[in-house]
């Protein structure tokens, strides 16, 4: 049997329609915030520079492990040239001195050279902790605008929440009008099609924005005005009301 529905019920489901398609523009809107967009871009450059900054910490951490290593080295050193200074004070063998004071010379020539690589790593430390300290400023940098783009997507999301809150609450109050068969029929073509109800305005209907050929449009005319018609291009309910053009 077909489905059958006064008028002003079926013309509800246009304002029921209206609010489907508000209510799919928000979901759409809100998964395709430009702040999204900008988040994820931070995020990746944030992972990027993080991985850049671990192999900059790595490097830096091998430069200061390797200036207390050369620390160490003239420690030692010094330690060898104090010790013999003594000795060398205190001996009276003319053979004694004489090895104690080559032993001198050459461990002042180590010293000087391990004090040249000290100065060296020093440099190659201060250098590669100011690269560090550059990429640290960056990663400040990115995770305030970050911060920013997250605070504005969840404002805009909440904005979004408030209108789809909004829009959800009206449809509840116009489905609550429908009859449950037609709003059953709304559904199901909705679910299935994309549209659940087109208006007829001028013989064009609002689902697929084409004109009903004449032999679809002479069938419309013949139904009676409470019969439930469905468009033959978009197959949502098709609403008749004065605007139609029958």
């Amino acid at each position: 049997m077909a489905l059958k529905a006064a008028p002003e019920d079926q013309a509800l489901l246009l304002d029921l329609q209206a609010l489907d398609t508000r209510l799919q523009q928000l979901a759409r809107r809100a998964d395709r915030l430009p702040e999204r967009e900008v988040i994820e871009s931070l995020t990746t450059q944030r992972g990027a520079l993080e991985r850049t900054r671990g192999e900059q910490f790595g490097a830096a951490e091998d430069a200061r492990l390797e200036l207390t290593r050369t620390e160490a080295d003239v420690a030692v050193v010094e330690a060898r040239i104090a010790r013999d200074s003594e000795r060398l004070a205190s001996s009276s063998s003319v053979k004694d001195v004489q090895a104690l004071e080559q032993e001198l010379a050459a461990l002042a020539k180590r010293k000087s050279d391990l004090e040249d690589i000290e100065l060296a790593v020093m440099e190659t430390v201060e250098e590669r902790e100011g690269v560090l300290a550059a990429t640290d400023a960056e990663l400040a940098t990115l995770a305030t605008a970050l911060g920013d783009a997250t605070a504005a997507r969840d404002a805009a999301l909440a904005e979004i929440e408030a209108e789809r809150t909004h829009a959800a609450a009206n449809r509840g109050a116009v489905a609550g009008k429908v009859p449950s068969d037609l709003l059953a029929l709304y559904d199901k073509q909705r679910e299935r099609y994309g549209v659940g109800a087109s208006h007829l305005r001028a013989g064009i209907t609002s689902a697929s924005g084409v004109a009903l050929k004449a032999n679809d449009l002479d069938a419309i005319r013949a139904a009676a005005p409470d019969d439930v018609l469905l468009c033959p291009d978009s197959s949502a309910i098709l609403v008749r009301t004065a605007e139609s053009g029958l």
